[in-house]
């Protein structure tokens, strides 16, 4: 009994060494967010009430195989306890395939080759107040990528930090940022 045992954990470990020796031959995917190569925040729309800005990154696989973004989502970090002046809304979308559900479509990314997505992030003011009034009083925030990836290794989360500084925001907007 001891020794099936054995054979059958052995057989096992070989399995996993055997894999692990296809995967450093063959490569892997390996998704890289050019982050510091995002296109500069432009608007997308405006009124009274709100503002929607968005940038462009680029998700390059430099790995060895085929990668999968299978979802895609931009999460604001702005709580009222900072700033309750806004409300701020984000969404990714893949550059080329707009959709009006915020859901973002599973793409493939062949080795050697890239995509570009689209991070939205949308600031409607509260409190009664203008956009221009609101965004006047905002402070800087982040804006979290976050994205799940797959391909030879199992699917994984990971994310990327979007600045964005109130000074930028209220040049686009055509305001001058108060002292406060």
């Amino acid at each position: 009994m001891y020794i099936a045992i054995g054979v059958v954990l052995a057989a096992i470990f070989l399995c996993i060494i055997v894999v692990k020796l296809f995967f450093v031959k063959e490569g892997t995917e390996e998704v890289v967010v050019k982050l510091t190569e995002r296109t500069p925040l432009e608007v997308t729309a405006q009124d009274e009430k709100s503002v929607t800005l968005v940038t462009k990154l680029e998700f390059a696989n430099v790995g060895k195989q085929v990668g999968t973004i299978m979802d895609a989502l931009v999460r604001p970090l702005v709580p009222y306890e900072q700033y309750d002046g806004l409300e701020v809304r984000g969404r990714a979308e893949r550059e080329g395939a707009p959709r009006e559900d915020d859901y973002f479509e599973a793409v493939l990314i062949e080795a050697g080759k890239s995509i570009f997505v689209k991070a939205y992030v949308t600031l409607t003011a509260r409190k009664g107040r203008s956009i221009k009034e609101a965004v006047a009083h905002m402070a800087d925030f982040s804006a979290d990528l976050i994205y799940q990836e797959t391909g030879r290794r199992p699917w994984r989360y990971s994310k990327v930090t979007i600045p964005v500084r109130a000074a930028e925001v209220a040049a686009l907007v055509g305001v001058t940022l108060a002292d406060d």
